[in-house]
């Protein structure tokens, strides 16, 4: 068996035990609609959509950033964890992976819960920062890698103290690390970590990943007074 069928094993064998209902209809038609519009074959896992709910429940996160939707699988692991009076804000870029997600996120019925922006996130940051929003409880980073840097700093911006910030894909397949690579989006993501290291309102790790997802990982940092 090579590594990669072992991962996967392993995989739906955490998620026959530790998650038998999912994905429920709602996340499993996201999935399906989302392979139909042609979407790329991008979102998170099961378990790995279940690792975000449980941080956002553990954050008690009232408002969560969302910043790539895609077809909105994660958004709506997300959203799951917000309490009734809740809210989620997901920045999406391309209008057609936007529709699908506002589809798939209604019939899970988040839809007065949870808002769809359309449009470069670059631009939407700063006018959902005129907005002067409520601190965001746990920020979620998951667009193109090459503004990773440029996200990070608005996500600090826009939360406060004990807020958590979730940066995903960084391992960019072990390339992250290779000094001679010099591909945009993993300068981004380097930039990105160097930021998690050294700034200081910022504390983090990352974390190496297999799986379904094959080899990558995710950093996570704590935003300190």
């Amino acid at each position: 068996m090579s590594e990669p069928q072992l991962w996967h094993e392993v995989d739906a064998y955490f998620t026959d035990r530790l998650l038998p209902d999912a994905p429920d209809d709602a996340l499993a038609a996201a999935l399906r609609d989302s392979d139909a519009a042609g979407l790329p074959a991008i979102a998170v896992s099961p378990l790995q959509g279940k690792l975000l709910q449980l941080l956002a429940q553990v954050q008690g996160a009232r408002h969560i950033l969302e910043i790539g939707t895609l077809g909105g699988y994660s958004t709506i692991w997300l959203g799951r964890a917000l309490p009734a009076d809740g809210r989620l804000i997901s920045l999406e870029y391309d209008p057609r992976h936007a529709e699908v997600a506002v589809r798939n996120i209604a019939r899970a019925g988040l839809d007065q819960q949870v808002e769809v922006r359309v449009g470069a996130a670059l631009d939407s940051l700063p006018q959902l920062a005129d907005e002067n929003p409520p601190p965001f409880d746990l920020v979620f980073i998951d667009a193109d890698k090459v503004n990773n840097p440029h996200y990070m700093e608005w996500a600090l911006r826009l939360t406060s103290t004990g807020s958590l910030i979730v940066l995903d894909n960084v391992v960019r397949g072990g390339r992250v690390a290779d000094p001679a690579n010099t591909d945009p989006d993993v300068v981004g993501t380097r930039a990105a970590l160097d930021m998690i290291g050294s700034h200081p309102r910022l504390s983090g790790t990352a974390i190496q990943t297999v799986g379904a997802k094959a080899y990558d990982g995710f950093a996570l940092a704590r935003v300190l007074a």
